[in-house]
């Protein structure tokens, strides 16, 4: 198979053995981990294809594109320490030719816990995640990094990837913490949101979640789901209205 796998990590001992057995047909699996203090690396060393890098984060569009320089073959796969490939996937990547002017996109199947989630807006995400790093590469930007497109072709490929993004409530709670303090920090500066635009886009996130995307038929975990996207996208915007003010401050 001439496919790279590329993931960055910190703190993902509770999945990353799944995702790296999953990959155990790859002959170049970069694991680059930035940071992990909960025996992460110790568990990624214990797989013969694994090339570990440590080194530091500093978004994740360029954080990929670093962790992307250390594969050995051009194409890559990116995937994240909760995710793993199917086999439906897996024979994909190992028998189709692969076109370098195209960026391949993964059908997702989310689950929380064991539980698959049908509902939400997670029901088969379509995410570009394969791609010739000789041809192109991530955007640069903090968060929600993509694979620049200009002038490239995007199709389906075959198979899924799932995604076990959450094991508890905490998993939750510490995303919400750690990916709205990133946007905060992202766009302090560049974009001046108020309260209100907190409240109301907070608001709304859960009724677009939990009534407008059915979430309500995907049980408690809808509604676990429902409410962290309400907080992600309030302290979101409250912490980049707090960082405004306190910009503003220091300057004055």
């Amino acid at each position: 198979m001439n496919v790279s796998a590329v993931m960055i990590v910190k703190n993902g001992a509770k999945t990353i053995a799944r995702s790296l057995e999953s990959l155990s047909e790859f002959d170049n699996v970069v694991v680059y981990d930035n940071g992990s203090t909960d025996g992460t690396q110790e568990i990624a060393r214990t797989f013969p294809n694994v090339h570990l890098i440590e080194g530091e984060f500093d978004g994740f569009g360029t954080t990929k594109n670093r962790a992307a320089s250390y594969a050995v073959h051009d194409w890559v796969l990116i995937i994240d320490s909760d995710e793993v490939v199917d086999e439906g996937l897996l024979h994909a990547l190992k028998t189709k030719v692969l076109d370098p002017g195209t960026i391949y996109i993964v059908n997702f199947i989310a689950y929380y816990k064991e539980i698959q989630i049908r509902y939400c807006g997670w029901n088969n995400q379509k995410i570009r995640r394969i791609y010739n790093k000789s041809v192109t590469r991530f955007n640069d930007n903090f968060v929600h990094e993509n694979i620049i497109d200009e002038g490239m072709k995007k199709e389906n490929i075959e198979g899924n990837m799932k995604h076990y993004s959450y094991m508890s409530i905490s998993d939750f709670i510490v995303k919400v913490d750690r990916y709205s303090t990133l946007f905060a920090e992202d766009h302090a500066g560049k974009k001046f949101p108020t309260p209100a635009k907190a409240f109301f886009n907070g608001f709304y996130s859960f009724f677009r979640t939990y009534f407008l995307k059915l979430g309500f038929l995907d049980g408690y975990a809808g509604l676990i789901i429902a409410f962290s996207h309400m907080a992600t996208n309030f302290y979101k915007y409250i912490k980049l209205y707090e960082m405004n003010r306190e910009q503003k401050g220091s300057r004055g």
